[in-house]
C-alpha cells in the first residue's frame, strides 16, 4: 500500500496549550520565505506513526500555498530521554547541510514550549509516497526489486556520513551502543509496565538477560559504530512521486551513534514478522515473499556491497533478537500513553500492547532456530563473497559479474564479425550525394543485435520497471524492449566497447540523443506519451533529436534560452531557433523534445517546460546540417530548426509546466555518462591502433616501437586511460548508489577527465600514423573530432570544473 504523504493528515488532536495564534507569529518571524500575513493557515495531524506527533502547516494567500511540516514533543509528563525533537532539529540539519544523505530541510527549532505548549521544529513538505505495507501490494515485480534495492542503498549512503567531519562526532558515545540500549530500554519497559498498563511478560525479561550475555564483541571497540538512525523501516521513508527513489528519511527520533548493524536488522524486520494492524504474523520469510521483492539475502548482500561490510553470521541472532526487544519496549511505551490519552497515533495506538508481547515472541522463536539462515541462506554467503570479489563494495576494484562478462564478450564478437567490416561502407555512403539515407545494413544488424539480446542494453534497471507498469501492464513478454536490467555500473562496461566505433551506438539502439530522449519518457513521461513515441523509439523503427542549444545565446547556461511555449486553449504555440539539434537530420527522425520557456516571469529555475513535438507538425524548418570539423556525420546530422508559430497538444508537455530543468538534470545523469563510457572505448581503439602501427612502421632505421620517446608516450597515454576509466566506473558505482544529484560530483570529473584523456591519446595515434591519421582512411580523426565535441556538447569544461569547485569548497566549510 502507498500513500501520499498529503493523504495521511486528519483532523488535529493538539492537545493543551496548541495556540495556532503563536504558531502563526513564531513561523512567520523564523522560517524564511513564510508566507507574510498570509490570508490562509492551517494546521493538520499527520496520523502515521506512533511517537512525536507530527503536523502538516499549510500557509498562504489565494491560489499560492506553502506546504511545512511540524514535529513537537507530546504532550504530559514523558519517559526520561525520550521524545528529545531538540536532537532530531541538530541531525536533519548536520545532514542536510553537509552530506547527500536524503533528508527534509530543517528550518528552525522552538524551545520555547508557551508557544504550543512542548517543543516543536518546522522542517521542509515533502510531497511524495509512503509505502506503508513492506510487501508492497499492487505494485510490479519490477518496482518492488527497485525499491528494496533503493531501501538498501538509502541505508548505506546514511551509514556512510562521516559524523566527525558534518558536526556530529559528539551526537553520542560509539562504544557499547547495545549494551547502552539493552539497560535504557529495559528501564523504559519497566517505566512503562509500572502501572500494570500493559502487563509485564516476563518472556521480556528472559529475553534482556539472554541479550546481555551475547553482545557482540565489536560493539565494545566500536568497529562497526556510526550514525544510527534507530528505527529504519521502509515506512519511514518518502519516495519520489512517480520514481523509486527516496527524496526523505523521516522519524530521527531513535537516533544516535553506535553499532550501525542495529539498523540493518530492524531493517529487515518483515522477512521475519509481519506486524499487523492488531497481530504479529510469520515475516515475508515464513509466509512467501512477493515476487520482485529480494530475499533477506539478496537484501543484505545488497546492502553489504554498498556499504562495504560483512554479514556478521555468528551475531546475526543478537541483532534481529535486539530489534524485537527495541520494538517491544517502545510499543509498551506507547500502549502507555494510549491509555493515558496522549498516544500521537490515535486509535491504532489501541493494539500496541498485542504487538508488543508479539514482538517478543518473535524474539524466541528467533533465538530457537538452529540457523539463522533463511532457507536460502547459503546464497546469502555466495552472493556476499560475489560481489566483494567483484569490487562492488567501493573499494576501488571494479570487476564484472559473470553475466555481464558472457554479454561483453558476445558484443567484442558482434563488433569484430559486423561492425568493423561495415565501417567503410557507412562511410562510403556517408561522403556520397546519397548521405542522407541510411544503409540498407545498417536496419539488418539492429535486427541482429534483438535477436543477441543486445539491444538497449543501457536501459536502467528501475526506469525498466516503470515501463513495464505503464505501457506493458507488467507483462514480460516485451522484455526484449526493455534491455538486460543492468546497473549504470554494469552497462559502463558495455558501453566502452560501443564507443570503439561511430557508428556502433545506433545499431544497439544505444545511440545518443535517442537514449536520452528514451530516458525522459522513461522516467517522466505519462502513459499517453510513452504508448505515442517511446515505444517505437524501444524499437528503433524511428529516431529522435533533443532541441536546447540557440545560437544566439550561451546555451550552457539553460535560464539564457528564448524559445517560447505559450498556452493557447488545449494548445501550446511554439516560436524560437534551435541548433545543434543532434539527429533531426536522420530520415527516420519524427519526434523531438524541445525546451522553452512557458513563463518568462516565473522564478528562474521554473520558466522553463519541455514538450514533444512531431517533426512533420506545421512551422517545423529543418534548415540545414552543421558541420563538425568537417564532418556532417549524415545520416544522423546536427541541424539548425525554426519553430514558426508551431501548434502542439497541451498532452504533449511533459511532466508539466516550469518542469524543464527537474526533467534536464534527470537527464544528465546517465544518459550524459554514457558519452564518457564511450569515450573510454574510443580511447582504447586509438591505443590499439597506435601500437599496430607502431610495430609495423620504420624510421630512421627502426621501429617507431622502439623509439624510446615513443615508447614514454605511450606508456602515459595508457596511464591515463586506466585512470579515466576507474573514474567513469566510480561515477556509473555512484549513479547506482546514490543516485543523480548525489553523484553529480564525480559525473562532472568523468565529464572533464573522459574527453581530454581521449584527445590526448587519440592525438598521440594520429601522430604515429603521420599524415594518414588526419585522412579518413581511419577512423582516429572521426574519434577525435567526435572527443572533441564533447568538451563542449556533454556541457564546457567550465560548467563541470564550476560544479566541482563549488562541492570542494562545501566540504572545506565543515
Amino acid at each position: 500500500m502507498a500513500s501520499r504523504t498529503s493523504d495521511l493528515v486528519g483532523e488535529v488532536n493538539p492537545g493543551p496549550g496548541f495556540d495556532l495564534n503563536a504558531l502563526l507569529r513564531y513561523a512567520s518571524a523564523n522560517v524564511r520565505g513564510f508566507p507574510h500575513s498570509p490570508s490562509r493557515f492551517s494546521v493538520s495531524q499527520f496520523g502515521h506513526g506512533q511517537s512525536n506527533p507530527t503536523y502538516l502547516m499549510e500557509a498562504g494567500s489565494g491560489d499560492s500555498v506553502k506546504r511545512y511540516v511540524l514535529r513537537k514533543k507530546p504532550p504530559g509528563k514523558l519517559l526520561a530521554s525520550a521524545h528529545a525533537v531538540d536532537r532530531e532539529f541538530q541531525v536533519l540539519q548536520a545532514l542536510g547541510n553537509h552530506t547527500q544523505v536524503p533528508v527534509p530541510k530543517a528550518f528552525c527549532l522552538c524551545t520555547d514550549s508557551s508557544v504550543i505548549g512542548t517543543e516543536f521544529y518546522i522542517m521542509e513538505y515533502l510531497e511524495g509516497r509512503i509505502l506503508i505495507d513492506p510487501k508492497l501490494p499492487g505494485m510490479a515485480p519490477e518496482r518492488r526489486r527497485a525499491i528494496y534495492r533503493e531501501t538498501a542503498k538509502t541505508l548505506a549512503s546514511l551509514h556512510s556520513a562521516n559524523v566527525d567531519s558534518i558536526g556530529l562526532g559528539k551526537y553520542g558515545l560509539q562504544n557499547n551502543y547495545c549494551k547502552r540500549q539493552i539497560e535504557r530500554w529495559a528501564k523504559q519497559y519497566v517505566a512503562s509496565t509500572s502501572e500494570g498498563k500493559p502487563a509485564r511478560n516476563p518472556k521480556m525479561f528472559e529475553l534482556i538477560d539472554w541479550l546481555r550475555q551475547h553482545i557482540p564483541p565489536e560493539d565494545s571497540s566500536g568497529a562497526t559504530a556510526g550514525l544510527v538512525h534507530g528505527d529504519f523501516r521502509i515506512d519511514n521513508l518518502v519516495f519520489h512521486p512517480i520514481e523509486d527513489q527516496v527524496i526523505g528519511i523521516l522519524d530521527w527520533e531513535l537516533s544516535t551513534l553506535g553499532n550501525q548493524m542495529c539498523d540493518v536488522a530492524y531493517s529487515c524486520m518483515p522477512y521475519i514478522a509481519d506486524m499487523g494492524h492488531d497481530k504479529v504474523h510469520k515475516g515475508m520469510e515464513l509466509s512467501g515473499i512477493p515476487e520482485g521483492i529480494p530475499s533477506l539475502a539478496e537484501y543484505l548482500a545488497e546492502y553489504c556491497s554498498l556499504a562495504g561490510r560483512r554479514w556478521p553470521v555468528a551475531e546475526w541472532k543478537f541483532y534481529v533478537a535486539f530489534s524485537f526487544f527495541r520494538g517491544a519496549a517502545i510499543y509498551a511505551g506507547v500502549y502507555n500513553r494510549w491509555i493515558k490519552g496522549s498516544a500521537s497515533g490515535g486509535e491504532r495506538a489501541r493494539y500496541t500492547e498485542i504487538l508488543a508481547n508479539g514482538f517478543i515472541d518473535a524474539a524466541w522463536e528467533f533465538i530457537e532456530r538452529k540457523s539463522v539462515l533463511p532457507p536460502s541462506g547459503d546464497y546469502l554467503k555466495e552472493v556476499v563473497n560475489e560481489r566483494e570479489m567483484q569490487g562492488l563494495s567501493n573499494r576501488g576494484k571494479f570487476i564484472p559479474s559473470q553475466e555481464v562478462l558472457k554479454l561483453r564478450n558476445r558484443l567484442i564478437k558482434f563488433m569484430d564479425d559486423h561492425i568493423y567490416p561495415m565501417e567503410n561502407e557507412f562511410y562510403k555512403l556517408s561522403q556520397s550525394e546519397s548521405r542522407w539515407t541510411v544503409h540498407p545494413e545498417e536496419e539488418k544488424l539492429k535486427e541482429l543485435a534483438k535477436k543477441e539480446g543486445l539491444w538497449n542494453l543501457w536501459i536502467p534497471f528501475d526506469s525498466a520497471a516503470r515501463a513495464r507498469d505503464l505501457i506493458f501492464n507488467g507483462s514480460k513478454n516485451n522484455d526484449r524492449l526493455l534491455g538486460a536490467g543492468l546497473t549504470n555500473l554494469e552497462y559502463g562496461y558495455l558501453c566502452e566497447i560501443m564507443g570503439r566505433s561511430v557508428w556502433a551506438p545506433q545499431i544497439f539502439n544505444c545511440g545518443a540523443p535517442d537514449t536520452g530522449n528514451m530516458e525522459v519518457l522513461l522516467r517522466y513521461g505519462n502513459k499517453e506519451q510513452l504508448q505515442e513515441w517511446l515505444i517505437p523509439l524501444l524499437e528503433g523503427k524511428i529516431r529522435s533529436g533533443f532541441a536546447m542549444t540557440e545560437p544566439h545565446v550561451a546555451s550552457s547556461d539553460a535560464t539564457n534560452i528564448e524559445c517560447s511555449i505559450k498556452r493557447q486553449g488545449n494548445s501550446y504555440i511554439i516560436n524560437g531557433t534551435k541548433w545543434w539539434t543532434s539527429g533531426a537530420m536522420d530520415p527516420r527522425c519524427r519526434i523531438l523534445i524541445v525546451m522553452g520557456k512557458t513563463d518568462f516571469n516565473a522564478a528562474k529555475h521554473k520558466q522553463q517546460s519541455m514538450i514533444l513535438v512531431d517533426v512533420k507538425t506545421p512551422g517545423v524548418h529543418i534548415k540545414r546540417p552543421l558541420m563538425v570539423f568537417g564532418f556532417d556525420d549524415a545520416p544522423h546530422g546536427h541541424a539548425e530548426i525554426t519553430f514558426e508559430n508551431v501548434r502542439v497538444t497541451a498532452k504533449n508537455i511533459i511532466l508539466g509546466e516550469g518542469r524543464g530543468f527537474e526533467i534536464a538534470q534527470g537527464r544528465l545523469g546517465p544518459g550524459r555518462l554514457h558519452h564518457c563510457m564511450r569515450l573510454i572505448g574510443a580511447a582504447e581503439r586509438g591505443m590499439h591502433l597506435m601500437v599496430r602501427r607502431a610495430v609495423g612502421r620504420r624510421t630512421f632505421g627502426k621501429l617507431i616501437a622502439q623509439h624510446g620517446s615513443f615508447l614514454s608516450d605511450m606508456a602515459k597515454c595508457r596511464t591515463e586511460l586506466e585512470q579515466a576509466r576507474l573514474l567513469v566506473l566510480e561515477a556509473a558505482d555512484q549513479l547506482d548508489r546514490l543516485g543523480n544529484k548525489n553523484a553529480r560530483g564525480i559525473i562532472a570529473m568523468a565529464k572533464v577527465a573522459a574527453p581530454n584523456m581521449a584527445l590526448k591519446v587519440l592525438d598521440m595515434a594520429m601522430q604515429v600514423h603521420g599524415a594518414a591519421g588526419l585522412s579518413s582512411d581511419t577512423v582516429l580523426a572521426h574519434l577525435w573530432a567526435t572527443a572533441r565535441t564533447l568538451r563542449i556538447a556533454d556541457g564546457p569544461d567550465e560548467v563541470h570544473l564550476g560544479t566541482i569547485a563549488k562541492l570542494e569548497l562545501r566540504r572545506a566549510k565543515l
